[in-house]
């Protein structure tokens, strides 16, 4: 394969990968067809191209002078709006399912289930209010677009590395049609995250990376024990626990 080949391969990674992750529009050329799971190294560009929404909204929000709480909760309303949810959707349902039902066939039917139940709700409001608080922490002490360009693109990178280390589950569902990223793909993913965080957070990145990568084997031991492997809903879930894992790091340290 020539340059001109891996850049076009390239190219349609991550638009594959916007069009996984986000609800923006993305088109592809008649010969070419879109990639699954070796497309998983591109998910924190699509990350990062929602950190840079959102940190668009926090900083027009600060520029108008509306509070750091305000703009806070404007960055995480402009993240759902361009994922569609689909992560808070999954940790809802993860909540529900694992400590929901007491065998595993159980807790993938109530997984499945589009009905959310009190561990999901909980699960929501817990996770949102403190992702919501360290962010506002963070634009209040000055940080902005770089950080949340960062935060995004990070908490991407695991769900191809849970993806990769774990079985699917059900055998079925979105994280099963995509299918498993190979070892090498996922690493390139998190080394892209690290490449792209880098600016923002300086010298933070490195206990950001260690509080990373204890989350990610914590949901995994958690999502073997429980189901047997991983789902969406999963991913979604060490998505959302991540993110909030890296942003209460950086509050710590910047």
């Amino acid at each position: 394969m020539n340059m001109r080949d891996k850049a076009r391969q390239m190219s349609a990674d991550v638009r594959a990968a916007l069009g996984l992750l986000t609800r923006l529009p993305v088109r592809f050329g008649a010969a070419e067809k879109p990639q699954g799971a070796t497309a998983a190294w591109a998910w924190p560009v699509a990350g990062a191209t929602v950190g840079l929404i959102a940190g668009a909204m926090a900083a027009a929000a600060g520029g108008l002078g509306l509070p750091a709480g305000l703009c806070a909760a404007l960055a995480l309303a402009a993240q759902t709006i361009v994922t569609g949810a689909m992560h808070e959707d999954g940790l809802a349902d993860t909540a529900d399912g694992f400590w929901g039902g007491w065998t595993r066939e159980r807790r993938l039917a109530i997984m499945k289930d589009s009905h959310i139940g009190s561990y999901g709700v909980m699960a929501l409001i817990v996770v949102t209010l403190a992702r919501w608080s360290a962010l506002t922490a963070l634009i209040a002490s000055g940080q902005g677009l770089a950080l949340l360009i960062g935060v995004a693109a990070l908490s991407r990178a695991p769900m191809a590395v849970l993806q990769a280390a774990l079985p699917n589950a059900r055998g079925a569902g979105l994280s099963n049609t995509v299918g498993r990223p190979a070892g090498q793909t996922a690493v390139a993913g998190l080394g892209l995250a690290s490449v792209i965080a880098l600016p923002g957070f300086g010298f933070a990145l490195f206990p950001a990376l260690i509080i990373l990568g204890l989350v990610t084997v914590g949901t995994s031991t958690i999502a073997r024990a429980k189901i047997g492997g991983q789902t969406g809903d999963v991913l979604g879930a060490v998505q959302q626990l991540c993110e909030l894992a890296v942003l209460c790091t950086l509050t710590t340290m910047l």
